[in-house]
């Protein structure tokens, strides 16, 4: 356990950073899982309303530094190919 104040502090802050990009993880996933439902599915017009959803909220977590930029262009090209061999 932290004995000076400073590192009292940080302890405390990184626990409510460790929520806040537990939140954002989850947020991602959710909308990948939605396009991902929709695709199996079968409706592909629904497949692209999610995609076109999911899209931004992935390039999100990119600027707030949750994934890498490859990571996020690999979730999104696979997801798009899936949709257009719909």
């Amino acid at each position: 356990m932290a004995n000076i104040a400073s590192a009292k502090k940080r302890a405390r802050q990184a626990v409510v950073r460790r929520e806040h990009n537990m939140m954002l993880t989850s947020r991602m996933r959710t909308a990948v899982k939605k396009v991902i439902k929709a695709i199996q599915s079968g409706d592909k017009t629904v497949a692209q309303e999610a995609y076109q959803a999911a899209v931004p909220v992935i390039d999100g977590s990119v600027t707030k530094g949750m994934i890498h930029k490859n990571k996020a262009a690999r979730h999104k090209s696979r997801l798009n190919a899936r949709i257009r061999a719909m």
